[in-house]
């Protein structure tokens, strides 16, 4: 992968109607901008119930994006990472619509994850409560087959995502199939989607248990062999983050947005130079991305402590719903239809109420710790909070999922502040001291100060927080 920063966006909300039009956009109005680019599910249906994420073929591109040829076409001027969508599978897929025409004498029978196969002598209301997932409930879902039987399926995040029995016969095959096909068409990376949950066992949370490291460990290897990359997509305990870190290529650090904004809102960095100071290098660093700000990568759990004080935590998450004007209070928690309870959704620059200058040093210090820099679509175009889709829609992370026209997109180009952003990426792309040593300088709380060095090559960006002043160096 190229140490060069990537963009996440879906097509058809970056002012594209397909693969091939992106492809344009790439090579001319973002030319040299990204080196990778992470593209959000074009799978059959990339409009369904939960914008792709639950795919009716997940072999398939929708028709109306495009083919794998023109995936292919696109791999060869950047970099691509696709969702490999390991828990679950659509309610109207054909293998699902299937087992319920033909219960147990279905081919499909053993794709799917039932009550029954986890508890086969029925749970206690203990057993069950003790089931984590990310929305209130328990996961199943009761379903009629055509024999006139009913039968419990687990549904981890909605009754139209149903879950995959990841270590049956079927389930390893459409696993690898997929991963077979994504090696065909160039694919340099995938992103583990939802994997924490897809591991299910008795007397368990049935999230991030030690059988699922050992499933993570599994599927690298079989992607490894087909010379693909693997990212793991989880929320969790900055102490699970480091624990997944070893046994993968990369994952994210899903702690840095808050962190940013405990060291913005209270002008210390203290917080912030701790977790650089153990944080995992082989990261993918972000600030926004398609889902919300997540908390609960920074908070407490149980008897451990999080990277910030729980009662400083919930001073930062009022500070945000401040800065939006309540916005983000009408799209967060069961304010909306939010599978996520433990996210806020708003955009990072309506979180730092709009002020370009937070903004820009928020971004500065993305794209100067360790790690390969993802900036989301709407970031980068620092987006504000699309509150006629969230009204039209009623679903909470639509706020942070505007569809920009390519007028709109040329429009954003021109901003002065965006210009100075763009010249902060292509610094960030190109200068090869940060191919070199990470140095976090001993200072004050209120001073933010890193260094990179490459041999004679140094990059270094000193951030004053009192003063909300950056200073930036490059050596030439």
């Amino acid at each position: 992968m190229k140490n060069k920063i990537q963009l996440i966006t879906y097509i058809d909300r970056i002012g594209c109607k397909n693969i091939n039009e992106f492809h344009d956009l790439i090579n001319t109005d973002l030319k040299g901008l990204f080196g990778g680019v992470h593209i959000l599910p074009f799978f059959y249906p990339y409009d369904g119930e939960d914008t792709g994420f639950d795919p009716i073929n997940h072999k398939e591109i929708d028709s109306r994006l495009g083919t794998w040829e023109d995936i292919n076409l696109l791999s060869k001027d950047i970099d691509i990472m696709a969702d490999l969508i390991v828990n679950h599978i659509s309610a109207k897929s054909y293998e699902f619509k299937n087992f319920i025409e033909k219960g147990k004498k279905s081919k499909y029978s053993d794709l799917f994850l039932t009550y029954d196969s986890v508890f086969p002598k029925g749970a206690s209301k203990k057993e069950l409560s003790i089931i984590y997932r990310p929305r209130p409930g328990n996961p199943f879902t009761r379903f009629n087959f055509k024999d006139g039987t009913k039968k419990k399926i687990w549904t981890t995040f909605t009754s139209n995502q149903i879950d995959i029995n990841v270590n049956s016969k079927p389930g390893i095959r459409y696993l690898e199939k997929i991963i077979d096909i994504f090696h065909q068409s160039g694919i340099k990376i995938i992103r583990l989607d939802a994997v924490g949950y897809s591991i299910k066992k008795r007397k368990t949370n049935c999230f991030m248990i030690n059988e699922t490291y050992d499933f993570i460990e599994q599927l690298t290897e079989k992607a490894k062999k087909k010379s693909i990359k693997v990212l793991v997509e989880v929320h969790s305990h900055y102490k699970t983050q480091i624990k997944i870190a070893k046994k993968v290529d990369y994952i994210y650090d899903f702690a840095l947005p808050v962190l940013v904004l405990d060291t913005i809102f209270n002008k210390n960095s203290e917080n912030l130079k701790k977790w650089l100071q153990i944080s995992p290098r082989n990261i993918f660093t972000v600030l926004d991305t398609h889902d919300g700000i997540g908390i609960m990568d920074v908070s407490s759990e149980e008897d451990m402590p999080g990277l910030i004080d729980d009662q400083k935590l919930d001073e930062i998450i009022n500070k945000i719903h401040k800065n939006t004007n309540n916005q983000s209070i009408k799209a967060t928690g069961d304010s909306a239809q939010n599978l996520d309870l433990y996210q806020i959704n708003c955009t990072y620059f309506d979180a730092l109420a709009r002020d370009e200058t937070a903004y820009l040093i928020a971004r500065a210090i993305q794209f100067f710790i360790p790690g390969i820099p993802q900036i989301y679509y709407v970031g980068f175009l620092a987006g504000t909070n699309d509150m006629s889709l969230l009204k039209s829609t009623n679903v909470g992370r639509d706020i942070n999922r505007h569809y920009y026209s390519k007028s709109e997109i040329k429009k954003c180009l021109k901003k002065p502040f965006i210009k100075n952003l763009i010249k902060l990426m292509k610094d960030r792309n190109s200068h090869k001291a940060f191919e070199g040593q990470f140095n976090l300088i001993p200072s004050s709380s209120n001073i933010f100060n890193v260094r990179w060095v490459n041999n004679n090559h140094v990059a270094e960006l000193f951030i004053n927080l009192d003063k909300l002043k950056m200073r930036v160096k490059f050596s030439k």
